[in-house]
Order: C-alpha cells, then structure tokens, then sequence
C-alpha cells in the first residue's frame, strides 16, 4: 500500500484528538521503563556479582529489545498511523500479566505493578475509544467507509 492510497496529512485526518496523544505517551513511558530496566540489568549483570552473568546480560538486552515494540507504537501513533494501534495494545495486553505477578510478589514490586496495571488498562481505554479509532482512520467490521472504484 502506497502512501498516495493512505494520505495522513492534517487536511485529511484532521487535529490529533488528545486522548491518542496521551495513549502515544503512555506506550513511550512503558518503552523508557523497558529501557531504563534494560540497561539497569545489564549494568548490575556486567559490573556486579549476580548469580548467573549470562542470564542477566541476556535478560537486559531482551529487555532493551523489547522497548522497541511500545515505542515504535507511540511514534506511530503520533503521526496517527493505523498500523500503529495493533502494537500498542499487545503491549498493554503483555503488560497485564506482568503488573499481575508484580502485584502477587512480597515486595517492593507491589506499587511497580499496581503502576504497571493502572497504565495498561489506561492505555487500552485511551486506545479502543471511538475517537482514536476515528483518527487513526481504523473502520470496524461492517463499516466499509468510503471504498473507491
């Protein structure tokens, strides 16, 4: 699909609406955190004495490359591309399970997954709400729109 079939400008697609302006900065916050996390691990994994280096190497940079998926869709989402709605909601779906063992955990990791739950749901609410699908030019099943011939 050629960008000429899919226009994105402002004359077509109108203002961004806040509410995929805020769900664009809710997947980026969740993608620093991937980041920040990341290298965090790693730092400790090759400057401290963990138990097993390898696996904390190799958990810091699955870390870092997983980040890319919540920023690639708050980058998306803020030039309003459709394609970007998909990745920004299976992030928040993985991050449920994640924010519920945080929640399960004895520890200091309790307030991490409440924060962690409350962005997902926040960002699921902000992603499936019918303005954003408007604006993302996202049509459900049965709504053709405006098909040209």
């Amino acid at each position: 699909m050629s960008s000429e079939q899919t226009p994105t400008t402002e004359e077509t697609t109108g203002p961004r609406p806040r509410r995929l302006t805020y769900a664009a900065l809710l997947a980026a916050l969740e993608g620093l955190a991937l980041v920040v996390g990341g290298v965090w691990i790693l730092v400790l994994g090759l400057t401290g004495h963990p138990d097993d280096r390898q696996q904390a190497v190799t958990g810091g940079i699955t870390l870092v490359v997983l980040a890319l998926l919540p920023l690639l869709a708050a980058r998306g989402l803020l030039g309003c591309r459709s394609w970007s709605r998909g990745p920004a909601v299976i992030t928040q779906l993985m991050a449920l399970p994640v924010a519920y063992n945080l929640l399960q955990a004895d520890s200091m990791a309790i307030p991490a997954g409440i924060a962690l739950a409350v962005v997902a749901v926040a960002a699921l609410v902000l992603l499936v709400n019918p303005e954003t699908t408007r604006a993302l030019g996202i049509r459900g099943p049965g709504n053709p729109g405006d098909t040209q011939k």
